[in-house]
C-alpha cells in the first residue's frame, strides 16, 4: 500500500476531520508497511494519529486528518 492509497482510505471513512479504519493484513510484514507509511504521513503533517494498533487479522488506525488533499 502506498501513500495516496492509505490517504484516499482515510478520506473516504473520515467524519469531519475524524477517521477510524481497520485494514486486513496478511501478515506481520504488510502491517509493518501500513504502519510506516501512517507515519510517514504524520510526519508529512497530513494526518494525526492517535492509535495505531495490530490485532490479529487487521490494523486499526485512529485519528485527524489535517487539510490533506488527495
Amino acid at each position: 500500500m502506498n501513500k495516496s492509497t492509505l490517504l484516499k482510505k482515510l478520506n473516504q471513512t473520515s467524519r469531519g476531520n475524524f477517521f477510524t479504519i481497520e485494514l486486513p493484513v496478511e501478515s506481520r510484514e504488510e502491517a509493518e508497511t501500513i504502519e510506516n507509511v501512517a507515519a510517514e504521513l504524520e510526519r508529512e503533517g497530513k494526518i494525526k494519529i492517535r492509535e495505531c494498533e495490530l490485532k490479529e487479522t487487521f490494523i486499526y488506525i485512529q485519528g485527524i486528518i489535517k487539510y490533506a488533499l488527495t
